[in-house]
């Protein structure tokens, strides 16, 4: 365990009322995309803001990697996670969204983007037929699923009617890479990482030939056998965080709103999975 880990713990520790330390410890983790010592940052303000405002214990926790996060919730020891709209949907038998974050310009949502060669002859989607398409990988909301979606409204099976790769490491950046050196004939990728290596190609080289499906953004979840008075007051305290408050931004978002389970369905449609039966 790292000396930052150990520092936050015990800062987190010190700033919990006394007569909580005796309460029941819950338990708030976050999709492990970013490094330990980054996750650590961005989630223990929000541990220690609601524990205070709900007087509950919440305990920040740092998961190794997307399995092992997957597990957890599943599982029900994690019981508050703050995840990508894919996972959400794999964990959410157990799990159950309480609030949305609100980040880039698309705020309450994202979607991904094809991308060509600007003196490629693909034009549209259905050019896509046949062709090599490189991908971020097969979890990534933006930069496969958002795309997956659009193709299947063309009545295309891009895992049968093209040739599909994951990118080295599933960087969005190496996408664009295959796209401008002929390696593959489409890239898909999320809107947001379009010009995120102008600096090493020109950024004329490659076109948009769709903008893609929208996808709902990043759950706040919390397990579903919570006593419903505490989930309503974790919801009401997410919804409460203004723009402008420090645990805001520390999670380098614009804010939290309210959110439902089925907002999530086409998650699970273009990942075919099963829509919920609901009353």
């Amino acid at each position: 365990m790292s000396k930052v880990f150990n520092l936050t713990l015990i800062l987190f520790t010190i700033l919990l009322p006394v007569k909580a330390i005796t309460q029941e410890a819950y338990q708030l983790s976050m999709l492990p995309r970013y490094s330990y010592e980054e996750i650590n940052k961005r989630i223990t303000p929000l541990a220690v803001y609601l524990s205070k405002k709900v007087n509950l214990v919440i305990e920040p926790v740092v998961i190794n990697n997307f399995t092992q996060y997957e597990r957890q919730l599943k599982n029900g020891v994690i019981e508050l996670g703050y995840e990508n709209p894919y996972i959400y949907v794999l964990v959410s038998q157990t799990h159950e969204v309480l609030a949305m974050a609100l980040k880039g310009k698309g705020k309450d949502k994202f979607r991904g983007i094809i991308i060509v060669k600007s003196d490629s002859d693909i034009a549209s989607v259905k050019d896509l037929k046949n062709k090599k398409i490189s991908i971020v990988g097969k979890t990534s909301a933006g930069g496969y699923l958002s795309q997956k979606l659009t193709l299947m409204e063309n009545n295309i099976d891009v895992e049968k009617d093209c040739e599909i790769s994951e990118a080295i490491d599933n960087k969005q950046e190496n996408v664009i890479f295959a796209v401008y050196t002929g390696d593959a004939d489409a890239g898909f990728i999320r809107e947001s990482a379009l010009h995120r290596i102008d600096k090493f190609i020109p950024a004329a080289s490659i076109k948009v030939i769709n903008k893609s499906a929208w996808l709902p953004n990043w759950a706040l979840s919390v397990k579903r056998s919570l006593a419903r008075d505490k989930k309503e007051a974790l919801r009401k305290a997410l919804i409460d965080l203004k723009k402008d408050d420090p645990v805001i931004k520390s999670l380098k978002i614009i804010k939290f709103r309210s959110a439902e389970d089925k907002e999530y369905d086409s998650v699970r449609k273009a990942s075919e999975m099963d829509i919920p039966k609901r009353n």
